[in-house]
């Protein structure tokens, strides 16, 4: 795919890279794990389960991979975007696990974003997803359970008009939380805490960018109410700081050997690529206006 296909659906498209900080045999290993993703969710679901990819998933199944030293499958493909040369792949059994993760995410996003503003395109999406996130449910039903009620509560919270950030932020945490912790081991509460701040860091983060649209919109953000205080922008940067810090933090506690270097990259650079240019855009935005 030549660019991450889910990126304009809420929530996804955060957890990237900071290419410029990565040698080039650290880029090819990231970019084979995200090709593996893709080609997975086309092998599970087809071009359907396809249209999900998330580079936020694609960090997961590096997480896990290094933490319980998984063995790769090593492969190489051509696709839509490499339609010339043959690329490498890389999944294992926790390209699987992500791919289930992210279609049930994806059929359920759909599905919050026709509820709330009658998308019709997201409301047929689902309806081609609904299958596949059927089949994802029956092999992980309690996951599948919690992300739908942490979404239904989302939406009634966003529907209240809540500005209590912690509130509605922490229901997208708990819902990476379930997802990261894909085990119950000794590793499980190390990695429900990466899960549940870098969820918060991702809603907000969302919020943030997505502020002048949703005024417009006349949609729920809950930044609605501070956006025009003094020093707004430093102050979120403060509070995604604080959700990164603690995120960092487990990540740190965990024995993980490989894929540390991208990892470290993603965690402590490139998340903070598309704030910058968030910011740097509604900089030039107030100082045109």
């Amino acid at each position: 795919m030549p660019q991450e296909a889910a990126e304009s659906k809420k929530m996804f498209g955060y957890v990237i890279v900071n290419k410029q900080e990565l040698k080039f045999r650290e880029f090819d290993l990231y970019q084979s794990y995200y090709c593996g993703f893709c080609r997975k969710l086309k092998e599970k679901y087809g071009i359907r389960g396809q249209l999900t990819l998330s580079y936020d998933m694609t960090f997961l199944i590096l997480l896990l991979s290094g933490l319980y030293e998984e063995e790769d499958v090593v492969s190489s493909c051509k696709c839509i975007a490499h339609p010339l040369e043959r690329h490498a792949t890389r999944t294992n059994r926790f390209t699987e696990y992500a791919a289930d993760m992210n279609v049930i995410l994806s059929y359920y996003h759909c599905m919050d974003d026709w509820n709330d503003e009658k998308k019709v395109l997201k409301r047929g999406y689902a309806g081609l997803l609904k299958k596949a996130c059927a089949g994802a449910e029956s092999r992980y039903p309690e996951k599948a359970r919690l992300i739908k009620e942490e979404l239904l509560q989302l939406q009634k919270y966003e529907k209240a008009g809540s500005q209590d950030l912690d509130t509605v932020a922490g229901c997208f945490g708990n819902i990476m939380a379930e997802i990261f912790a894909c085990r119950k081991d000794e590793w499980e509460d190390e990695l429900r805490i990466m899960g549940f701040f870098l969820g918060k860091f991702i809603y907000l983060l969302d919020a943030y960018e997505d502020m002048e649209k949703d005024e417009k919109n006349g949609c729920y953000n809950p930044f609605s109410s501070r956006k025009k205080e003094k020093g707004f922008d430093d102050e979120v940067l403060k509070i995604l700081r604080m959700m990164m810090a603690e995120c960092s933090r487990a990540f740190e506690k965990l024995p993980i050997l490989e894929n540390t270097d991208i990892l470290r990259n993603i965690l402590y650079s490139g998340v903070w690529c598309r704030f910058e240019s968030v910011r740097a855009r509604r900089k030039e935005q107030q100082e045109n206006a």
